[in-house]
């Protein structure tokens, strides 16, 4: 995980999953944890990024 995804999660969570996922329930997930919660957000985009696998093309 770079530091710019780092910042991107704590700063703009949707972004950072965006980024990260794509378009997908994960980011429809991010969005609501965001309009209720910012800290779960956060969470959620850090855990995001951190998880292993490609990046969307």
């Amino acid at each position: 995980m770079s530091l710019v995804q780092i910042l991107l999660s704590i700063f703009l969570p949707p972004i950072a999953v965006f980024l990260k996922a794509g378009v997908g329930l994960q980011l429809i997930i991010n969005i609501v944890l965001c309009f209720f919660f910012w800290l779960p957000a956060v969470i959620h985009a850090l855990w995001i990024s951190a998880k292993g696998g490609p990046e969307p093309v």
